[in-house]
């Protein structure tokens, strides 16, 4: 597939001011993103994720590197040549970004009168998208009177209305509860699965990556510091970050007061991580060597069609088959002994 967005080495600073100094909002920064992909964007406030975005829809240009979207050097395009890009980008906001005087239909309908659509074209198209997006019966209807998931709704189906090649999703999903973010989540899996649009999701929620995305860039004090696919991300984490973010989702190994508990049950506590190569292979390590065990505490998880989590076991046998099977399984995954 080919690459329709790419950072090479892109670094942004903004000016300071008398009452502070420069400010590097991004720090040599690579990525890729192929077309027809979801790529998932995560760090915390301040991790320069707004400026990413920024820098993709041409409304900030870099200080350093090359930025290039949709075959547009952001950084030496001409003002027009940067509107053109931005009709080529979908945008999808965390506050919607409505026009709260204009109903449902007018909502929609506005980029295509932006566009150039002419009035016979644009109704039939407002009224297929609104059915798209699940919302066919609420085309008269204002934003004020919406739901939360509704109003992100007309905003996707807003957003992709001229047919972008390039959906940015800043935070779409922050606003919402969980389970309008499922529904949500879904939408866009449908239209980049259905219309072929490639989405990139900006977020510092982990389930949203974990449910939605093939790719994943982790950004922290404007660098990236782990990336790839996101599976690799999840089960073979590169940075500390990462680990943070990956134990939102997984229970990993217990700690603390819930250690200290499980340790009064007796036996030998054995953390196991599963992945790709252990999801079907432990239990068959304790039952070749006899071994008697109990899940006690963790959790896996499906990402993208694929297990990954922790697994604490409780045995009870003998020191030397114990230590042949963590011997197995730590030549296959991170085995813990916890007691």
């Amino acid at each position: 597939m080919n690459s329709i967005i790419t950072f090479d080495h892109v670094s942004k600073a903004f000016p300071g001011t008398r009452r502070g100094p420069v400010v590097d909002a991004l720090d040599d920064v690579d990525l890729e993103v192929r077309q027809g992909s979801i790529v998932g964007v995560i760090g915390y406030s301040g991790a320069g994720k707004s400026t990413l975005v920024r820098l993709i829809n041409g409304l900030e240009k870099p200080t350093g590197g090359t930025v290039t979207v949709l075959g547009t050097d952001v950084g030496r395009a001409s003002e027009s040549q940067l509107r053109s890009l931005r009709g080529r980008i979908g945008m999808i906001f965390q506050q919607f970004n409505l026009f709260t005087s204009r109903t449902v239909r007018g909502n929609v309908a506005y980029p295509l009168k932006v566009a150039g659509w002419s009035k016979a074209d644009i109704g039939p198209r407002v009224a297929e998208l609104l059915d798209f997006v699940g919302i066919g019966d609420k085309a008269a209807r204002f934003p004020r009177s919406l739901s939360g998931g509704q109003k992100q709704r007309v905003g996707i189906a807003r957003a992709i209305a001229a047919n972008p090649e390039l959906l940015l999703a800043d935070e779409a999903t922050s606003a919402l509860d969980p389970q309008t973010t499922g529904e949500v989540l879904a939408l866009l899996k449908r239209i980049n699965r259905e219309l072929g649009i490639t989405i990139v999701v900006i977020t510092h929620q982990i389930s949203v990556v974990h449910e939605l995305c093939d790719q994943v860039v982790v950004m922290d004090g404007g660098r990236v510091v782990d990336s790839g696919d996101t599976y690799r991300v999840f089960a073979h984490p590169r940075a500390e970050l990462t680990e943070r973010f990956v134990a939102a989702v997984t229970q990993g190994v217990p700690a603390g007061e819930t250690l200290d508990a499980l340790r009064t049950g007796g036996g030998t506590l054995i953390s196991v991580d599963v992945n790709e190569f252990t999801s079907e292979d432990v239990d068959e390590v304790f039952e070749r060597h006899g071994v008697r065990r109990a899940v006690v505490f963790g959790g896996v998880t499906d990402i993208r069609g694929r297990q990954l989590g922790t697994l604490t076991y409780r045995v009870q046998a003998e020191s030397d088959a114990v230590a042949e099977v963590v011997g197995e399984l730590s030549a296959r995954t991170k085995t813990e002994v916890l007691a």
